[in-house]
């Protein structure tokens, strides 16, 4: 039997193997991986030299020889940055656009490649999202975004079936307090999504009122990036956030069908309350003094 050790460098050595980590022609365009990886992420829209360097995790002086390269291939224009002389940024050329293009294509059917034969694709995908999450942790980025944005109502939508699966009878939006866009929306209140490389992962509201508190709406962490303390971070940021309105008061509920949200809030400073809603499905009532 394999130990813990040996079977985490056992995957790690069939993630080399799949993605082609040691070719020397990456998708047989030529390039090896990190040099295809910078041009994919120029592609991708970042174009800071600096922003690519850290999200790849490249040292400065393999930076520049892959930059020097992708130039002397006619795929990108290095400039400086006409807001900051001291930063320099990356496009791509017609050549380069086109070579991306075609990466792009590649990457795909190599990835359909790999899920369409398998008679368990989902339990794969749920398996790469979660070492995704966890590999990526340091990538994680808090946005606010309008609640009827695309992602938010992803995000939403994953929270509500949760609800459904999991609460007595099920749960109907419709009958439950949903929070108004508007009230989720600056600077009357809030709405936090993280992203990982692009992936939705949690998601929090911060609903104002005329009551002399707002309240938090929709707490929710992707079963990929649970146990991993997101959680805590999109409350601490949304606190952050009701500071920066002017809001002192916080108040949330919730179902006793979620007792570890229960045990999470009440490690987390909030206290126990009298109801203070007429929704139809929370069982406890919280309150946070900031």
């Amino acid at each position: 039997m394999l130990s813990d050790i040996e079977r985490c460098r056992r995957f790690s050595r069939a993630v080399t193997k799949v993605t082609g980590a040691l070719d020397t022609s990456f998708l047989g365009r030529g390039r090896p991986l990190g040099v295809a990886r910078v041009l994919n992420a120029i592609g991708h829209g970042r174009q800071d030299v600096g922003d690519v360097r850290a999200y790849l995790g490249l040292d400065s002086g393999l930076m520049s020889r892959i930059l020097r390269t992708l130039e002397e291939e006619g795929l990108i224009i290095v400039t400086p940055d006409p807001d900051d002389q001291r930063k320099r940024r990356a496009t791509l050329t017609p050549a380069g656009e086109a070579e991306y293009g075609e990466y792009e294509r590649l990457s795909d059917e190599r990835a359909e490649g790999l899920l369409t034969p398998h008679p368990k694709a989902n339990p794969i995908l749920e398996a790469m999202d979660l070492l995704a999450s966890a590999l990526l942790k340091d990538q994680w980025e808090v946005v606010e975004l309008d609640p009827r944005d695309p992602v938010s109502r992803y995000c939403l939508e994953e929270y509500y079936a949760e609800l459904n699966r999991r609460f007595d009878g099920g749960f109907d939006v419709k009958r439950s307090a949903d929070p108004d866009a508007k009230d989720m929306i600056p600077p009357r209140g809030s709405f936090l999504v993280c992203l990982s490389d692009g992936m939705p992962l949690a998601c929090v509201g911060l609903k104002g009122t005329d009551k002399g508190y707002a309240e938090i709406k929709r707490l929710w962490v992707a079963p990929a990036a649970r146990g991993l303390g997101l959680a805590r971070r999109m409350m601490a940021d949304t606190e952050a956030r009701a500071r920066e309105l002017g809001i002192s008061v916080l108040r949330l509920d919730t179902n006793k069908r979620l007792p570890e949200a229960i045990d999470f809030y009440r490690k987390d400073g909030w206290v126990e309350i009298d109801r203070f809603n007429d929704d139809p499905y929370p069982d406890y009532f919280f309150e946070k003094l900031l």
